[in-house]
């Protein structure tokens, strides 16, 4: 909070440690001055507009000065929130056990100050040094005018967000040596996208695995289910080891192929047994959008309203599908890709290689389709939608919701209240190619004893149908660049989407070769092929 005038009484004198251009002197004379309220108790002027650089300097040193000798009462005066911040930094020192801090200030880039913290984790007899680095701003207290420090939690540490704290003591499980079908073991520094899913598991398998805790400094993290994060480890502890269906080289491949577009994701499963064979994430927020993500899967969900159209014998691989300009439903108008070429004779499998969406939504007025049609074929012969997955992890299952109006047809193409994440679409592509739902998993239910999640799958005439139009899209259609060059029994589907707040659509793409399927979703925008396809392709390359 925004805090009054205070004087500060200083009984003795303390060192400042001396660090940046212009910190020597400066440091010690300001850091004897009070915090602020003016000498003797006097008010000091209240101030306007942003702090100066002498105030940048003078409140960032005192507030290192305090929190460098555990004063954190006195720290959290020079913050603009100090109820938070002495929360935090009493915590540095009494739950993460931290000590001998130095702290030093590098030079000040306007109100922004950045600084080493180097020290000691001390707990248990055991002692490790620890360095990071930070920064924290200097701003206008709203009420007083003062120059504070403006109070984030990644002023303590840059690991920390709202409601972290740091902890030293002994692990809440057992570490873990994950490893993959091979055996290869698998590591942050090796596949650095692997390290949200390794704790998770960890989380859940550190005990099943049969290891024992070390001591380790951690964030912990409040209130949001999430496993604790490892910063230090003081003493290790006897991993056990846990055995994952990742495919070293596929998921190289993967971390690889999601740098080259930011906001990325991509799972690579087996279609014949639902083995996670790589997942990789390249985002900013550290968030497994490969699992748990949720968004339109523009019209990569062709592949399942082609099945619910087959299905209840709308129309068939080379039955019609008209590809008009537009089609209406319910006063609302649908167009297609930019320069598309109607065609009032295609069929299906070519309105599906096409991605023709007019085509989609005109024949999901036909009888028997309600609209609990594409729900029911979701749920029942791709399992989809049910909550009900068991990956070894937490994970996205779905959701294809009965809708009427407007978003029924939206959701036809993959728009409207459809929601999906990679996991799901490289499913989805697993049943359609091999007509079975194999719910995908990364560890074996063999560990824990889990069921995993089951359903009807599809006809055998339906898969043979999607697989062979997904063959013709990745060969004469709008997946063929992204999979020229690929041998072997090839199929995938394009997908664009766009998303409400968002200057770009959002890049999906799906496919198969041979027994691996992968799919990848990137806000890099484009057309399905242009973005997400390049990655899928690169795992695909691999064979698993």
């Amino acid at each position: 909070m925004n805090k009054g005038v205070k004087v500060a009484v200083i009984g003795g004198v303390f060192a400042v440690m001396v660090g940046g251009a212009g910190y020597g002197a400066f440091n010690i004379v300001s850091a004897l001055s009070g915090d602020g309220g003016g000498a003797g108790g006097v008010a000091a002027e209240k101030r306007t507009g942003p702090p100066g650089e002498d105030e940048v300097k003078e409140t960032s040193a005192k507030f290192f000065a305090a929190w460098r000798t555990g004063e954190a009462a006195r720290a959290a005066s020079y913050t603009n929130n100090d109820a938070a911040a002495e929360q935090l930094l009493g915590a540095f020192a009494d739950d993460a056990h931290i000590t001998d801090v130095k702290i030093t200030p590098g030079a000040a880039r306007g109100t922004t100050v950045p600084y080493t913290v180097k020290a000691r984790v001390a707990y248990g007899g055991k002692s490790e040094p620890l360095s990071y680095k930070s920064e924290l701003k200097v701003v206008r207290g709203l009420t007083t005018g003062r120059a504070l420090v403006d109070w984030q939690p990644s002023v303590v540490h840059p690991g920390l967000k709202k409601g972290d704290t740091l902890v030293t003591g002994q692990s809440a499980t057992p570490p873990i040596e994950a490893v993959g079908r091979d055996g290869t073991e698998l590591t942050k520094e090796k596949y650095p996208s692997l390290g949200p899913v390794l704790d998770a598991l960890r989380d859940k398998y550190g005990e099943k695995a049969g290891g024992s805790p070390g001591i380790e400094l951690v964030v912990r993290h409040d209130g949001d289910g999430a496993s604790d994060t490892p910063l230090l480890t003081l003493a290790k502890g006897e991993p056990g080891r846990l055995t994952t269906t990742i495919s070293p080289s596929a998921q190289a491949a993967a971390e690889k192929a999601v740098k080259r577009f930011a906001q990325s994701s991509v799972v690579a499963v087996k279609p014949s047994t639902g083995e996670v064979l790589a997942v990789a994430n390249h985002r900013t927020d550290g968030f497994n959008a490969a699992f748990e993500g949720q968004a339109a899967p523009g019209s990569t969900m062709k592949i399942l309203t082609a099945a619910m159209l087959i299905d209840n014998g709308v129309t068939s691989m080379n039955g019609p599908a008209p590809c008009p300009d537009t089609a209406v439903w319910q006063s609302q108008t649908f167009k297609n890709l930019t320069n598309m070429k109607p065609d009032e004779n295609a069929t299906l499998a070519n309105s599906f290689m096409r991605s023709c969406n007019t085509a989609f939504i005109k024949l999901i007025d036909e009888k028997p389709l309600t609209d609990a049609s594409l729900t029911q074929e979701a749920e029942e012969r791709f399992g989809l939608g049910q909550d009900n997955w068991k990956t070894g992890i937490v994970s996205f299952d779905g959701s294809v919701p009965a809708v009427d109006g407007p978003d029924r047809a939206a959701g036809a193409i993959g728009q409207g209240q459809v929601q999906m994440s990679p996991l799901n679409m490289a499913s989805v592509t697993a049943t359609a190619i091999t007509g079975a739902f194999r719910q995908p998993y990364l560890v074996s239910p063999k560990l824990d004893g889990r069921e995993l999640a089951q359903a009807r799958g599809l006809r055998s005439s339906t898969a043979t149908q999607l697989k062979q139009m997904m063959r013709l899209t990745a060969t004469q259609g709008t997946a063929a660049r992204a999979m020229a060059g690929l041998g072997g029994d090839i199929g995938a589907k394009t997908g664009s989407a766009e998303v409400d707040g968002n200057a770009k659509s959002n890049s999906w793409f799906t496919g198969f070769r041979d027994d691996i399927a992968a799919a990848a979703m990137t806000e890099e925008g484009g057309h399905g092929g242009d973005a997400a396809g390049p990655i899928v392709a690169a795992v695909l390359r691999t064979g698993g």
